[in-house]
């Protein structure tokens, strides 16, 4: 079951916003669910436009648009990323 964790903010080289959702797909740790236990997995990347961005690391994102020829390279200030 995957859920939103947070919406990051990243810029492009020209000072385009993105709004970068962050999703974590959460997994029940059997009986000890029943008292909130989770175990987080890796986290999945989308943009408010439902894009893929791909974490390329350093506070770096990778979206690729439809009708572009080659993914932009956005970079977020997001202390949890850089």
């Amino acid at each position: 079951m995957s859920h939103h964790e947070k919406t990051i903010m990243a810029f492009d080289d020209l000072g385009r916003e993105y709004m970068i959702d962050v999703f974590d797909d959460a997994r029940e740790l059997g009986p000890l669910h029943a008292h909130g236990a989770t175990r987080g997995g890796l986290p999945s990347f989308r943009t408010h436009d439902g894009h893929v961005a791909t974490y390329l690391g350093n506070g770096e994102f990778s979206i690729t648009v439809p009708g572009e020829t080659e993914a932009v390279t956005v970079r977020t200030s997001d202390p949890e990323y850089v």
